[in-house]
């Protein structure tokens, strides 16, 4: 099973990703850690990729393609696995097409979770991490069950990001509409769009996702 999670910035993607990993025994591919990982191990892709990196440019889509390529033929990937955060451009999703179709796969799922603007603003104001297991909380929509005690991991170290602030929460969301949201209408004539409330609590967010897996 092969899943695109689509959605804002602050839709609660990472939430709901390590649940459908947890539910599913899927492996979540993340295109950061991956570009990493390559240039790490010092592969023929990566090498391209270290150079782009060291000259201070974006890596292409075609090196995040041939990552992605070499990361799929993996053994824990055998069973599928969860993009979030790619693609996100129509381009994007045209290769990552070409190359599942040259290996005789196919997307099975794009699920959307659809929330306001405004409720993305309040919802990344608040957000916030475990330092050490990288668990994700909410000043409000999720705290941990112990006050300032992380609940994986029990660590008492917390980080927010940079620019999880309203404005540049706001400039994102533009980005989102103008680049990403192209890619609604392009899985819809594919048959595979899903669109969920996100708008919902976590729990139920899970529920309506589970329901679109369990009915392909």
């Amino acid at each position: 099973m092969i899943i695109v999670l689509l959605g804002p910035p602050g839709a609660g993607k990472g939430t709901q990703a390590a649940r459908i990993m947890e539910s599913r025994n899927l492996v979540q591919l993340s295109t950061g850690d991956m570009l990493r990982a390559a240039v790490a191990a010092g592969t023929d892709v990566g090498n391209k990729a270290k150079e782009f990196m060291a000259a201070g440019k974006l890596v292409t889509d075609e090196i995040v393609i041939g990552i992605i390529a070499d990361r799929i033929e993996e053994d824990d990937c055998r069973d599928g696995f969860l993009l979030d955060g790619f693609p996100r451009t129509i381009a994007q999703a045209e290769a990552l097409g070409k190359l599942l179709n040259d290996k005789g796969l196919k997307v099975d799922a794009v699920i959307e979770m659809k929330v306001e603007d405004e409720s993305l603003v309040d919802r990344i104001a608040g957000r916030y991490t475990c330092a050490d297991c990288k668990r994700g909380y909410h000043d409000t929509y999720l705290k941990p069950q112990k006050a300032g005690v992380c609940d994986g991991c029990g660590s008492t170290d917390f980080t927010r990001r940079a620019d999880d602030n309203r404005e540049t929460v706001t400039a994102r969301l533009a980005t989102y509409h103008t680049q990403t949201a192209p890619l609604l209408p392009f899985y819809e004539a594919q048959g595979v769009l899903r669109t969920i409330d996100g708008m919902v609590g976590i729990d139920d967010v899970t529920i309506q996702i589970n329901n679109v897996l369990s009915a392909l």
